[in-house]
């Protein structure tokens, strides 16, 4: 895997813990590994994004404030971000950003000055490495309990936490799935 031009984290149960249709910031936790993760990729000047299916807002569970509230949270806890993009419509909306569609990847890449083929997305389910496949993106999969076996097994890579899979993405290892 070559150095990234930028590197786009899932939000939930990536960066930090998933809370379903979260509005409050209160109940912002992070990920184990998140904030060394960012230092690593800060330290080496990478740009870093969020790109995260937010359907609460279709559902009316939570508004744009509440959620940006929410980011405003994890930014206080990581440090700012370059780039935060969500799609707020529901599974049966047809849009073209919700992952697995490449449109919340291509967007993050334009805004960031790189090209998608030069980007590496990090999430933990298969909407998200859907994504990055179909952007022309690289791929990681960090898995959680809510990952399916099926999600694994399909994965381009896969590694055990957010820290390995920074740590994989900047070594620059063609490997694919780290031990």
């Amino acid at each position: 895997m070559r150095r990234p031009a930028a590197v786009l984290f899932d939000r939930d149960d990536t960066l930090v813990e998933d809370v379903p249709y979260n509005g409050d910031p209160e109940r912002v936790r992070l990920m184990p590994g998140a904030r060394e993760a960012l230092r690593l990729l800060r330290a080496r000047r990478i740009p870093v994004g969020v790109v995260s299916n937010q359907s609460g807002i279709g559902r009316g569970l939570l508004s744009e404030a509440d959620l940006r509230a929410v980011n405003a949270r994890v930014e206080a806890l990581l440090g700012p971000l370059d780039a935060w993009l969500h799609c707020p419509h529901l599974p049966g909306d047809g849009c073209g950003c919700r992952k697995p569609s490449p449109g919340l990847v291509l967007e993050a890449a334009r805004r960031l000055g790189a090209r998608p083929e030069e980007c590496v997305v990090i999430g933990d389910i298969g909407a998200d490495m859907g994504a990055a496949s179909a952007a022309g993106a690289r791929g990681v999969l960090v898995p959680t309990a809510r990952t399916l076996p099926e999600e694994v097994a399909a994965a381009p890579r896969v590694c055990p936490d957010l820290l390995s899979a920074v740590r994989l993405v900047l070594r620059g290892d063609r490997r694919g799935t780290p031990s």
